[in-house]
């Protein structure tokens, strides 16, 4: 099958760690590893639209710092497991060649069940689906969690999406005005009013909104983002030039180039009955320049 002729997934390598590059025949591309089912690039029209740290962990059980990091089945440090569980540093299961075509695009399913390492520390049975599917300008990314178990179980998740943008201090992200959020900073429930603008750290928490947000960078429209109502609450983080210079992980100046918007379901954990099936998704849409 030809790259040039239809869409193409092929098994890749990032830095040592399995992956699977999926290819569209216009040249839109996205990277997946196996580790953590982490989207690792989506590139449209030549021009990569996800943050990847120069400095991201490559050892196979480190968290990546970047990407599209799966946060499962809990949200940071709300909870006794892991910081942002465990399911973005575990292999998760799927081949280059169970990818499919779907419409003008291509989706790749990736999954993970528990196993005797999970049950120690989270005594679920669960199976868990990431679902990616890259069209031309599109990405949207889909978490599906069943509950194989017979009793409840209760999670909090998100996509931590990391994009990538030229210089944060000339970028805005609109769709969110009139929301009361969490400022974690600062510890406060204020009203969002405008569009929001970065420069310093930046860590809040939206109900998700009703619309689409819309990222602009140097006064030109760049993504779309739009979240399925699943995704109850919507976290939007940028570290700032303090905290940023004391991640390991991260150059110094890393935050000026990224901003994480965040599809989220934290601030109320999902219950999921014996047997139940939970799924959300995020897509990301890239914007023509205005003329």
């Amino acid at each position: 099958m030809s790259a040039d002729s239809s869409p193409t997934a092929v098994a890749a390598d990032w830095r040592g760690l399995a992956a699977i590059r999926l290819m569209l025949p216009g040249g839109d591309s996205a990277l997946v590893a196996l580790q953590g089912a982490q989207v690792l690039s989506w590139v449209k029209g030549g021009q990569e639209q996800l943050f990847l740290s120069p400095h991201a962990a490559h050892d196979g059980h480190t968290p990546i710092r970047g990407g599209i990091p799966v946060c499962f089945p809990q949200f940071n440090q709300r909870g006794p497991l892991v910081k942002h569980g465990f399911a973005r540093t575990l292999a998760w299961q799927a081949s280059a060649d169970e990818a499919c075509v779907d419409g003008d695009g291509l989706r790749l399913t990736l999954r993970l069940q528990d196993n005797a390492a999970t049950r120690a520390v989270w005594p679920h049975a669960f199976a868990a689906e990431l679902g990616v599917w890259l069209q031309p300008a599109a990405l949207t990314v889909a978490l599906t969690v069943h509950n194989t178990g017979d009793a409840p179980l209760a999670f909090t998740a998100a996509l931590h999406t990391y994009l990538r943008v030229d210089e944060v201090t000339e970028t805005t992200l609109s769709g969110l005005e009139g929301l009361v959020y969490w400022d974690a900073v600062a510890d406060t429930h204020p009203r969002q009013q405008g569009a929001l603008a970065f420069g310093g750290e930046l860590d809040r928490v939206y109900p998700r909104p009703a619309q689409a947000m819309e990222l602009h960078a140097g006064g030109q429209p760049r993504l779309r983002i739009l979240q399925d109502p699943a995704w109850a609450d919507t976290v939007v983080w940028n570290p700032g030039p303090v905290l940023c210079a004391r991640l390991a992980d991260m150059r110094a100046d890393g935050y000026r180039h990224m901003l994480c918007v965040e599809a989220a379901a934290i601030d109320a954990p999902v219950v999921l009955a014996a047997q139940g099936r939970w799924q959300a998704a995020q897509r990301l849409a890239h914007l023509p320049r205005m003329e």
